[in-house]
């Protein structure tokens, strides 16, 4: 009830603020109307320049949905408020081994002995979106933009914030993808989770960018910290670590260049500390902390006209929340065996490398493949346990827009989640259908 609540009032204010801004930017006129009313249009017919800034502020990821067919505008046309999004139906088939998910994550499958069945069929429209967007002219702040998503993969199809944040002036206030990523080159998935080796994170965040130099796009940004930690008890099953309340921001940086058309080189740095609570023999508490890194390399290359690659490599420590399947693991800080008091943060590494290729715009095909690692340190895990080591992940896809509106895709994904025991791996396939409508 809470969470249906908050959603009705964001509605409300969204569609109030255009009014608001525009009585406060321009004083009124004896031609004004004193209501300053709203006007529903279609995109067709909505200002050239409307249209510009809504496209030129999508997140340049290929699940955030078009710009919206429908805008509310004022009588003016400096703001305009977008309610859009896309319903999208999956059909999946795994085979000769499963995962029991809807995405597919190689640390989700089951372990040897866990389950007899081999073969799984499954339906998902959890994943369909809809969006609010308002993008308005000022003559202080230039553009601001708010924006607003999310989809129904909470429980029982509940609805999941996805993003929520402000821009003006360079800066995003919100909720938003997290800047220790490159979403511009996530390859093209029916696929949700996508690659297990990809930078991929959504986090409240403070962050700026500049672009005003010729090729270049550099930001920043502090980002609420979220530490995914693995507890153990001691002999006694008295707790040596527990978790604990943050104290430090997440500190993020990136670098693009651009060339050419469409193609780009990006860098990323992270740097962030872990606290958690320590006991001593005694009992008596304490706060410690453990310092997390991360860099990230990634790139998108027009080799001919009608084929592209994508590729990136993230390396650190302690940051799995940030790479695709390794999120899943809780491995940003595990137990110390040496000392049953200190947590640690193990190097980990997640990498990928996919072609596209576009037979016109209308058809294209995809092949990725992908592999996310746990590295061990100062004997954890023991070796011959069954703890993650590494996934792998391989998709083929195929991509057909019907029109403008309406695509409908196929996809084999195979994936292999090998254990710290020795010559230990399960593997799983999928096959999945899609159809997608947006609006």
């Amino acid at each position: 009830m809470k969470k249906k609540f908050i959603f009705i009032v964001m509605l409300l204010a969204l569609a109030c603020l255009p009014s608001l801004l525009s009585a406060q930017e321009v004083a009124p006129t004896p031609n004004d109307t004193p209501s300053n009313p709203i006007i529903f249009v279609s995109k067709d017919k909505a200002g050239d320049e409307i249209v510009k800034v809504m496209n030129e502020t999508r997140i340049p990821f290929f699940r955030e949905p078009k710009t919206p067919r429908f805008l509310l505008t004022d009588t003016r046309g400096r703001f305009a408020l977008g309610i859009g999004g896309y319903i999208e139906a999956v059909s999946e088939y795994d085979f000769n081994g499963i995962i029991k998910n809807p995405d597919f994550y190689p640390s989700l499958m089951p372990a040897k002995g866990s389950t007899a069945v081999r073969n799984q069929y499954q339906m998902n429209i959890a994943n369909s979106t809809i969006i609010l967007k308002m993008v308005g002219r000022t003559k202080k702040l230039g553009y601001i933009v708010v924006y607003f998503n999310g989809n129904f993969s909470g429980n029982n199809y509940g609805f999941q914030l996805q993003n929520a944040y402000v821009q003006f002036a360079g800066f995003t206030l919100g909720y938003n993808l997290g800047t220790f990523m490159d979403p511009s080159v996530c390859p093209t998935t029916i696929d949700f989770a996508g690659p297990c080796g990809v930078a991929f994170y959504r986090v409240a965040q403070i962050a700026y960018t500049y672009n005003r130099l010729k090729n270049w796009t550099f930001r920043g940004a502090i980002e609420r910290p979220v530490v995914d930690a693995t507890f153990e008890a001691d002999a006694s099953l008295k707790n040596t670590t527990q978790s604990a309340s943050q104290r430090m921001p997440n500190f993020v940086v990136s670098a693009q260049y651009k060339w050419g058309s469409g193609n780009h080189i990006q860098t990323a740095a992270l740097i962030r500390s872990m606290t958690y609570d320590s006991f001593n023999n005694k009992g008596d508490i304490s706060a410690k902390s453990t310092l997390g890194w991360g860099a990230q390399l990634s790139s998108t290359i027009n080799i001919t006209q009608n084929l592209d690659f994508l590729g990136q490599i993230n390396y650190g420590k302690g940051i799995g929340l940030m790479i695709n399947d390794l999120s899943n693991l809780d491995v940003d800080l595990v137990p110390d065996p040496d000392d049953p008091s200190k947590m640690q943060a193990l190097p980990m590494l997640g990498w990928y490398a996919g072609l596209q290729y576009n037979f016109n715009p209308n058809v294209y095909v995809s092949s990725t493949y992908s592999a996310s690692r746990v590295y061990s340190a100062n004997g954890w895990p023991i070796q011959n346990s069954e703890t993650y080591r590494y996934g792998q992940y391989f998709v083929c896809s195929a991509f057909w827009n019907i029109n403008s509106n309406l695509q409908l895709g196929i996809e084999y994904l195979r994936g292999w989640r090998t254990y710290f025991q020795k010559n230990s791996t399960d593997h799983a396939n999928r096959i999945n259908l899609m159809a997608q409508y947006s609006f």
